[in-house]
């Protein structure tokens, strides 16, 4: 089926619990907090519900319709059909919401395509997954995950004298219904707006901490789970002109608390094995599948932030000096650069696991690396571009309201090229780009949304073929005489 935004505002009324310090937020569709991103993404539901999209984002299979980023790819072409939707769907918040649903729809599928690698370490495991699979596609929901512990160190002698309580989130204990969970899993960004919350690992434990592996999905509204929320950006934003990213793409970044969860048995898809929490998503196309998206988000966020610095030299009158069209032509250079990666993943596809296609591991893992290098750089190229002007507008666009500051306003802010009005909302448009709290967030996530650099780099050391490499160092080597030394 295909969720609707009516259907999906519904689903968000569910009772889940959800906090902004101590205060408990009833209903996210309402609050101020979270309302307007919940429209944002109620509006994506009935957007891709419409039937002129049909085929551009959905698939037909099993005699119902699916949202396509739940399709297990068997050839280029699904391939190259799945990511126009992936490419669709970020150009719908501009790139700005990096957990939308394909995302972690991306990560069940992938490991939906190898469910043996699951069943091999417990039986009934990767049956598990498959009727999960079916389920979460059937019912187009949206799964935010939680799969980082807390920071902080846990080894007790380093902290000699004091008792430490271990937040960790872990099976505290088990019986033929099922497991219990308690403690807390980071970072469960967009959970707030999810239907289940998906809990697991992406970075490696030791099986010394294999209490800690369980990796299983849960309804995002299950008795003792709740969600405490960062400082909401848009919270305290009265117009959208003044932070108009802030306003309707804060999909927020919260930490799971787990109280006595209990979780059955058939919501279990991984126990008490520490190394292949992890490994469950690289022997499987699961990373490969998620990040491919998070590759295509980029690429529409680029797009937004091209296009901005252009407009922003266009109204400062600057646009036809050489040494800007020199940095504007890098920056269209850099969103050609992720497009050609993006597409390199689909063209070098690879033909794995046995029967179905996957983007290309080694040119993901690349592109990610390079997303995570590049955007704070890219970020700095518009703030310099942008200047100061953004700190000479008025606090809000309610100046407008008053008939006296509206006309000073409107005669002494404009610009040849630009009305007052206009050339406000396109400064603050690159503020809440360059310097809100909204902007801060992005440069922070997109240097840490696939995991430490040094991770992120260890993936592409893993994909990386050194056996050809060295064949090359080789070969030349081996052309190179020394009789004469002899």
């Amino acid at each position: 089926m295909l969720l609707t935004g009516k259907q999906k505002r519904e689903r968000l009324r569910d009772g889940r619990r959800v906090y902004i310090g101590s205060e408990r937020v009833h209903d996210v569709t309402e609050h101020p907090a979270f309302r307007n991103t919940a429209e944002t993404i109620c509006g994506f539901y009935d957007y891709k519900a419409d039937p002129a999209q049909r085929e551009l984002l959905s698939y037909e299979e099993d005699g119902d319709r699916h949202s396509l980023y739940w399709l297990r790819c068997r050839t280029r072409e699904d391939l190259a059909r799945r990511m126009v939707a992936l490419r669709e769907i970020a150009k719908h918040t501009y790139g700005l919401i990096g957990r939308s649903p394909d995302h972690v729809a991306g990560m069940v599928t992938g490991l939906a395509m190898a469910p043996d690698v699951l069943e091999r370490l417990h039986p009934g495991f990767g049956d598990n997954l498959t009727r999960y699979y079916e389920f979460a596609r059937n019912n187009d929901l949206y799964i935010a995950y939680a799969v980082i512990p807390p920071t902080g160190k846990r080894e007790a002698g380093i902290f000699p004298g004091q008792e430490r309580d271990d937040p960790s989130l872990r099976v505290v204990r088990e019986d033929d219904e099922g497991v219990v969970l308690s403690g807390m899993k980071m970072l469960a960004t967009g959970a707030v707006f999810a239907d289940e919350v998906w809990i697991g690992n992406l970075t490696p434990i030791d099986d010394k901490f294999k209490s800690e592996s369980i990796t299983c999905a849960i309804p995002v509204n299950t008795p003792g789970v709740s969600f405490w929320s960062r400082q909401p950006y848009g919270r305290q934003v009265r117009y959208a002109a003044d932070y108009p990213l802030s306003w309707r793409f804060d999909e927020s970044d919260s930490v799971l608390v787990c109280e006595e969860v209990r979780v059955p048995w058939d919501r279990v898809f991984l126990h008490n094995n520490g190394y292949m929490s992890r490994g469950i998503y690289v022997e499987t196309p699961s990373n490969a599948y998620a990040n491919h998206q998070s590759n295509v988000r980029f690429w529409a966020k680029m797009g937004l932030i091209v296009g901005v610095c252009s407009r922003i030299c266009q109204a400062s009158g600057i646009d036809r000096l050489p040494a800007v069209r020199e940095q504007l032509g890098r920056l269209a250079a850099l969103e050609a650069t992720i497009a050609a990666m993006v597409h390199g993943q689909i063209d070098a596809f690879e033909e794995w696991p046995h029967g179905y296609a996957c983007p290309n591991r080694r040119y993901m893992y690349a592109a990610l690396n390079w997303c995570q290098e590049s955007y704070s750089p890219i970020i700095d190229t518009l703030r310099t571009l942008v200047g100061g002007t953004p700190l000479q507008m008025p606090a809000s666009i309610d100046v407008l309201s008053d008939p006296a500051l509206k006309e000073r306003f409107e005669r002494w802010w404009r610009t040849p090229s630009m009305e007052a009005a206009d050339r406000m909302k396109l400064y603050k448009l690159a503020w809440d780009l360059v310097g809100s709290e909204f902007a801060g967030r992005h440069q922070l996530y997109e240097k840490f949304y696939a995991g430490n650099s040094i991770v992120v780099r260890n993936q592409s050391d893993r994909e990386a073929p050194w056996d050809q490499f060295h064949d090359i160092v080789d070969g030349l080597l081996a052309n190179i005489g020394a009789e004469e030394f002899e």
